[in-house]
């Protein structure tokens, strides 16, 4: 487009605002009333994480962090503290997601899913899937993310480990007025080609330098008690293996 004989391009900005009367609609009731309740560790870093605007939350496999995150948006969502609840992973494959059939949701359901389940287990089934529908959870690829700006958001970022730096701190910078970011991973999940790519790690350690940043980590295990020595001995393992 010319203006004067110029170039002249023109640029769509999400504008932050809160839409109070959608969410007053969507207000329960009553309490919101999940299908099991958070343990004393989960509710303990529930209170952090609702003190601040990003949250790094890492634990081992089975620690509980993207169903603690899943809870937090589902109940700020119910309760009009957030618009939207935002979902992004990294997809990490050897396919890359362009090449799958489908929409963009469908593409990414495989990677989603996960999270998809904790949902269910927290909460209705067929009121998630209608939230899906009216794009109340938006599925948004982490390559899809770059000129975003999430307001009045409550953004989980799961499989964190797998995002490089550069990834990282696209995701971060995204976050607009009004919202806050949970960013799940666990250090002894990275697939990517080199564990130094892995920009949880870095964030993590550097969380206590930024206000209203917290790095958070789960110890409890929520599954089988064999998990956590099958976890041990391969971590020492891997603890091995890069010695030598």
């Amino acid at each position: 487009m010319l203006l004067n004989g110029h170039p002249f391009f023109v640029f769509i900005i999400e504008h932050c605002y809160i839409d109070m009367e959608n969410a007053k609609k969507r207000k329960p009731k009553t309490q919101v009333k999940f299908k099991i309740q958070l343990n004393e560790e989960q509710k303990i870093a529930k209170s952090q994480i609702l003190d601040n605007t990003i949250t790094l939350l890492a634990g081992a496999a089975g620690s509980g962090k993207t169903l603690l995150a899943c809870q937090i948006a589902l109940d700020g969502f119910f309760t009009r503290q957030y618009n939207k609840i935002i979902i992004t992973r990294p997809t990490v494959s050897k396919e890359e997601i362009g090449f799958l059939p489908g929409d963009l949701r469908e593409k990414m359901d495989p990677w989603v899913q996960p999270i998809y389940q904790n949902m269910y287990t927290l909460y209705d089934k067929e009121k998630i899937l209608k939230m899906v529908e009216d794009d109340n959870i938006e599925i948004v690829p982490v390559s899809f993310m770059r000129g975003r700006t999430f307001c009045n958001s409550l953004v989980i970022v799961d499989e964190a480990q797998n995002v490089t730096h550069e990834q990282m701190e696209m995701i971060v910078t995204r976050i607009g007025k009004g919202s806050k970011m949970i960013i799940c991973g666990d250090d002894y999940q990275v697939d990517l080609k080199s564990k130094r790519e892995s920009g949880f790690k870095f964030l993590y350690k550097s969380s206590y330098k930024i206000k209203d940043m917290v790095g958070i980590t789960l110890q409890q295990n929520h599954r089988n008690p064999i998990v956590e020595d099958l976890l041990k001995i391969y971590r020492e393992l891997e603890d091995n293996m890069s010695k030598n």
